[in-house]
Formats: structure tokens, C-alpha cells, sequence
């Protein structure tokens, strides 16, 4: 009788769990991007399905992932609800996953505590900053998300910003863009191109990778000695790791054909690594690849461009710095992107924002503006503002 009593009383529990498992169920919009020629989506069909097998609704804006080979039928399939327009996924969602940043027509849209999962890249730009303190919106940054001293949501779309810097780099090259008019590989009795990577982190190394492989003479530089060791035990002959300062940085571009910037500090502006001064020591052609650029760039004379019009050139000088680069390859960049915020999603769906980021500080690291509290500090710094830490709000 007592096991009875007490199977009763453990299958009352899990009842009121579920049920109130299901009273928690999350509101969550994905809109269709509407910065030029950005082509990504915030979230797969396989991802939707992941939220809406744990109770979630997902309500996607049509269209959304048609730019990255999804169709509207393949996330109907999966349970997803449909808003025609992107004011009614905003008006709706409690939980907003996208890719790049608001942009100017999107600030409006956004409610007072409603939870954005995204790029922010909040130090490049002062303005979104401001809208979204103004916002009273929760600011939750894939780019700070940090755990084990990685980035787990900036590492994909790293990967394919410093592939693409390569393939673009080596298209500019040409003569008809241009360029120099050099293969980066050249070919028997031709030297190839010089490729110069600044930054040995995830782009650098992807980028160098790329050249590498196309028989490039590679030179990557970074200022930490363990990764320029764990470089050279991994890279081909024709890559060589080499430690950078402003001297060495001077001399290297001289002889450059192609010179790639992927310096990345989290959270923070970007340092300018190639001043004005050094263009006229360049050859005239040489193409400049900033991959920083979201960050403000690592090149002085970098300005963001767009893959509607991705080059300016300044004294003869190639300058490629668009802002969303893997837009231009969105089937890779949604699914890969999908795949690495999917699991931080889902423990934002399920404990709420708050709760989440409380159990894991990976997460935390994450939120940048709460409220209309600056929560990252090189944020606060970038722009003057006033400063909290984030376990003020969480405990």
C-alpha cells in the first residue's frame, strides 16, 4: 500500500513537471535577414525540430530560409507556425534567433525583455549600441559566448570567413578586378603569390590553410609564441609562422600579394594593425582581405563594404572588408552556425534566459546589454558607458 501511495505520489510530480514543463514552453521567431545580401538564416528545419520536440513554438517569417536552400514546407514538416511579415515574428516572439545584427528598420520592432540570440559586434558600432540600451532588450552575443577560452559560436562562421578570404583574395588577384594578374599558386617555372595572414587563431589558420593548399607561399603571424609552435608542427612546408610587431609587419607587406587580416580581440575593437602610411610601400594591385571588419577592422584604411559592392580601392591599393562575409555561402554558414548554437538555444528555451546563463557562464559571458545595462565591459569602454557585471542581475 505505502509503494502504491508512493507511486502515486512520484507519478503526481512528474505530472505537475510536465505540465508545468508546458506552461513554460518558449515563443521563439526566427525572421528572414534584411541586411544586404545576406543570404543566412537564424536557424535549420533540424534545428526548429530540436526546440519543438522539447514543447517549444518556433514561428518562422516566410521565406526565411529559402536563401539558404530551406524551404517553407521543410520547416512546416517540422512543426514550425508562419508569420508573413517580420513585424509579426518580433510582435510574437518571447525569444528572437537570427544571425547578423538589428539593423536600423529592425530597432523598433524589438519589445522591452524580449531575449535576442545573435551577432552583435556591439564595439563596431555605437548607434546599435545605444538602440538596444534604448531597447530595454536582453542582448545575448554569439561572439562573447566563451567557454574553455573558446568561442564556440564564432568559431564556425571564423572557419568559413578565413576559407572565403583565400577564394576571395585570389579573385581580386586577377587582372580584370584589379589585381596584380598573379596566380596564387603559380605555376612550373613561376613563383607563386606571397600570402601574409596576421592572426593565427581560428581564421588565420583556415585561411592559410586555403593558400596553402593552392600552393601559395604562405606567412602567417600571430603574437603567441604556443600557437606559432602548434602552426608550424600542423602546416605545410610552404607556410611560416612568424612572431608579429609593427617592424615585421612593415616588412612583410612590401613583398605581400595578398595580405589577410583576422586579428580578433573578444568583445573589443579591433587594433590597427596596417597604417595609411604603409600603402605606398605596397605593390600597386596588392589585395587587402579584412576579415576584422565586423570588429572595426584591423587595417586602418579598411571600410565595410557589401557583396553588392565588396572592393574599394585606395592608392592602387585593393580593399576587401565585407561585414558578412559567409552570407555569400548560406547553406554552409546556416548549418554549420546551427550546429554550434542549437545546445545554448535549447538551454535558454528551456531554463529561460536568467536561469541559463546563472547554470553555465559560458552563456553569461554571452549577455552584453540587459535591460539597458551594458554588461561587457569593452562595450562599456568602447563608448564610455556605465558598466555592471553580469552576476549582479543573475544571482
Amino acid at each position: 500500500m505505502y509503494i502504491l501511495r508512493k507511486e502515486n505520489l512520484l507519478l503526481k510530480y512528474y505530472l505537475a513537471d510536465s505540465i508545468n514543463y508546458k506552461l513554460k514552453a518558449m515563443k521563439i521567431g526566427v525572421p528572414k535577414e534584411i541586411k544586404p545580401q545576406e543570404a543566412r538564416v537564424g536557424l535549420t528545419p533540424a534545428g526548429a525540430q530540436a526546440l519543438i520536440s522539447e514543447g517549444h513554438e518556433v514561428n518562422i517569417q516566410t521565406g526565411a530560409g529559402l536563401l539558404s536552400g530551406f524551404s517553407d514546407q521543410e520547416f512546416e514538416n517540422v512543426g514550425c507556425s508562419f508569420s508573413g511579415t517580420i513585424n509579426e515574428v518580433y510582435e510574437k516572439a518571447e525569444m528572437i534567433i537570427k544571425v547578423k545584427e538589428p539593423i536600423a528598420a529592425e530597432y523598433e520592432l524589438i519589445q522591452p525583455n524580449q531575449l535576442l540570440f545573435t551577432y552583435f559586434h556591439f564595439a563596431s558600432s555605437e548607434t546599435l549600441t545605444h538602440a538596444m540600451i534604448k531597447s530595454k532588450a536582453v542582448c545575448l552575443a554569439y561572439e562573447t559566448v566563451e567557454e574553455n577560452k573558446a568561442l564556440p559560436l564564432l568559431i564556425p562562421m571564423s572557419e568559413v570567413a578565413g576559407r572565403m578570404a583565400t577564394q576571395e583574395g585570389a579573385k581580386y588577384l586577377e587582372k580584370p578586378q584589379g589585381g596584380l594578374g598573379i596566380l596564387l599558386g603559380g605555376v612550373s617555372g613561376v613563383k607563386p603569390a606571397n600570402v601574409l595572414i596576421i592572426g593565427g587563431g581560428v581564421s588565420g589558420t583556415e585561411a592559410a590553410r586555403m593558400a596553402a593548399g593552392l600552393g601559395a607561399n604562405v606567412t602567417i603571424m600571430d603574437t603567441n609564441l604556443n600557437r606559432l609552435r602548434e602552426l608550424e608542427s600542423i602546416m605545410p612546408a610552404n607556410v611560416t609562422p612568424i612572431y608579429s610587431n609593427s617592424l615585421t609587419i612593415e616588412q612583410e607587406v612590401k613583398r605581400s600579394h595578398l595580405i589577410i587580416g583576422t586579428v580578433l580581440i573578444p568583445g573589443s575593437k579591433a587594433p590597427k594593425l596596417i597604417r595609411k602610411e604603409m600603402l605606398k610601400s605596397m605593390l600597386p594591385g596588392t589585395v587587402l582581405v579584412d576579415v576584422a571588419i565586423d570588429q572595426g577592422g584591423c587595417f586602418e584604411t579598411s571600410e565595410p563594404t557589401t557583396h553588392d559592392d565588396p572592393i574599394v580601392i585606395k592608392e592602387g591599393i585593393i580593399h576587401y572588408a565585407v561585414t558578412n562575409m559567409p552570407g555569400a555561402v548560406p547553406f554552409t554558414s546556416t548549418t554549420a552556425l546551427t550546429n554550434a548554437t542549437l545546445n545554448y538555444a535549447l538551454q535558454l528555451a528551456n531554463k529561460g534566459w536568467k536561469k541559463a546563463c546563472f547554470e553555465n557562464n559560458a552563456l553569461a559571458k554571452g549577455l552584453n546589454i540587459v535591460k539597458g545595462k551594458v554588461l561587457y565591459k569593452e562595450v562599456a569602454e568602447a563608448f564610455n558607458l556605465d558598466y555592471i557585471e553580469a552576476s549582479s542581475i543573475l544571482n
